[in-house]
């Protein structure tokens, strides 16, 4: 099965995803659509395909998923539109910023019966599916505490700050999602902390550039997680899950793992210097598992429900930050 594929929005993400599109020998990149007619043209270049309009690709014929990479706060409307077309449709996180407007979306997703994935590529890094499958194997004993270091080299421009959502919807979600990931129990509390220590003017936006998380589930079990818009040395992004019988860990990745060792010590290579690169495994496995959903006819995973439920994850911690302290969740079954 060939699934021909639609691209919505040729950004930075969109580039990405038709990568892995073009790297998948079951999926055809036939379209793509953008308001900025320089970066579509450059896109279809790139990979051999039709610059459409997003009305042109809802109709199409030729075109059996959609994959949703524009801003926002279009992607509840580009959703509830495609899946009324019969399309499957692939789109990055959030659903929207909105929680109420996130259940009123999925709720036309069902009625309609489509496919829909979201885009939390992190659970298909060979690395923490490597770590997950430890925790599947009984290796560690029972997961107890999960720690989530994810750190970004840099922090983006202002005027991205102000319609991102803030740092808990627009960074912290993937380790949400990475969360119940590994702990395998839905969180009931989230106590959070939030500074700003890199840039005032993200402050001054409204936001802050470095938080601390704790998740906590019914049993007790723990996830905490620290997050900041610096790093100097790279794109850190390392987890370790704590059980009853042992630890598993997955470490820090780098373009080239050698070890140097000579008068002036031990040195490495720097890490990968942003997500582009450091997961571009995952986002190839991401689209596999998107195709293998519509092959077989099986719901896709992560799902609408576990995008809601991050951003529900998302908007307690900023409350319990905010707030200063600690949110009970309302169960989103």
């Amino acid at each position: 099965m060939t699934v021909r594929f639609g691209l919505l929005g040729a950004g930075r993400i969109g580039k990405v995803h038709a990568k892995a599109v073009a790297s998948n020998p079951q999926a055809q990149l036939v379209a793509v659509a953008d308001a900025f007619e320089k970066a579509a043209k450059e896109l279809a270049g790139a990979y051999g395909c039709a610059i459409r309009t997003i009305d042109e690709i809802e109709k199409a014929d030729d075109i059996d998923a959609v994959i949703i990479c524009t801003p926002t706060d279009t992607h509840a409307d580009l959703i509830e539109r495609f899946a009324k077309a019969g399309k499957a449709i692939f789109c990055e996180k959030p659903i929207d910023l909105d929680v109420k407007r996130v259940e009123k979306c999925l709720a036309v997703v069902e009625k309609t019966g489509a496919t829909l994935m979201v885009g939390f590529n992190r659970r298909f890094d060979p690395h923490f599916a490597a770590v997950r499958k430890a925790i599947d194997d009984g290796a560690i004993g029972d997961v107890e505490m999960v720690t989530i270091t994810s750190r970004d080299p840099g922090a983006p421009p202002v005027d991205y700050i102000k319609r991102s959502g803030g740092i808990f919807r627009d960074m912290t979600i993937h380790d949400f999602d990475m969360a119940r990931f590994l702990l395998g129990e839905e969180p009931v509390s989230v106590s959070a902390h939030a500074s700003v220590l890199v840039d005032k003017k993200i402050g001054e936006a409204g936001d802050f550039d470095s938080v601390s998380v704790i998740l906590e589930t019914a049993s007790g079990k723990q996830a905490v997680i620290s997050n900041s818009r610096r790093a100097t040395y790279g794109y850190d992004q390392r987890i370790e899950v704590h059980g009853s019988k042992g630890m598993v860990a997955a470490e820090n990745q780098r373009p080239v793992s050698i070890e140097i060792a000579n008068g002036k010590g031990y040195t490495r290579p720097p890490l990968h210097d942003f997500f582009m690169t450091r997961y571009t495994e995952a986002y190839a496995n991401e689209i596999t598992a998107f195709i293998e959903a519509m092959s077989k006819g099986k719901k896709a995973s992560p799902s609408g429900r576990d995008g809601l439920i991050a951003l529900s994850l998302a908007d307690a911690a900023l409350k319990s930050a905010k707030e200063g302290k600690m949110i009970r969740l309302k169960s989103k079954d």
